[in-house]
Formats: structure tokens, C-alpha cells, sequence
């Protein structure tokens, strides 16, 4: 997937393997280098955060399929959308309730938001 965007890169400054992808370089700020100029497609971004609360057990499914995809991404996945996936369960009545919404909302507020990458701080201890 990542080798038709990036296949200029392979080699020099990069290494794909399957769906991941890593950077290298001689320093941390040249592998940032290396990663300027690649940007976010702001219409999957608009699409996400204009999406309605799913109203059926088929639209969450879904819902969590796309976003599943990027959940090693996102810390907790499973607990942040652990009310979704308990609509998914068999003979469970549907009800799209505040817990709920609070997951889907998080889920796409997560899936929306730029992460900060900043180097580390070397004169402190690593944990």
C-alpha cells in the first residue's frame, strides 16, 4: 500500500514492510526531513468528522471496521469502544445510548486529531 506513495523513498531513507512503514537517517531531525511534504487527505479527515452516530447494528459495524484498521494507533481501542462492540453481541436490543455516543465521539475525535511527534528528552531517564 505505502510503496506507491513513497516509492522514491524506498531505499534511500526508508523500509516498508507490509502495512508499516520506518524512516531512518543519521539524526532525528533528518528522518522529520525526510517525512516533510507527506500530508494528510484532509477528505477522509472531513468524512470522519461530518459521520452521524450510527443508528443500526450493521452502520457500527462498519463503523468500527474502518476504524479498526487504525486502531494500533489509538491507546485503549478496545476500552474506548468497548460499548459500540457490546451492541455487536448476539440477541443484545439496540440502544445507542450516552455511553455510546461518548465512544463514537471519541473514536472520531482520535481518528481526526493530528498525534504530536516531538524527539525525546535524552537527559532524562528512560522509563
Amino acid at each position: 500500500m505505502y510503496a506507491v506513495y513513497f516509492s522514491d523513498m524506498i531505499g534511500k531513507c526508508m523500509e516498508i514492510f507490509m502495512d508499516d512503514f520506518s524512516v531512518f537517517g543519521e539524526s532525528f531531525d533528518e528522518c522529520l526531513n525526510h517525512l516533510q511534504g507527506l500530508e494528510v487527505d484532509r477528505a477522509k479527515i472531513d468524512i470522519i468528522s461530518k459521520m452521524k452516530p450510527p443508528n443500526s447494528v450493521k452502520q457500527i459495524r462498519s463503523f468500527l471496521g474502518h476504524a479498526g484498521y487504525y486502531r494500533k494507533f489509538i491507546q485503549d481501542f478496545s476500552k474506548i469502544s468497548k460499548p459500540l462492540t457490546m451492541l455487536l453481541s448476539k440477541d443484545v436490543p439496540f440502544n445507542f445510548d450516552e455511553k455510546c455516543f461518548e465512544s463514537f465521539s471519541e473514536i472520531k475525535r482520535l481518528l481526526t486529531e493530528a498525534p504530536i511527534l516531538q524527539a525525546p528528552d535524552w537527559s532524562l531517564p528512560l522509563k
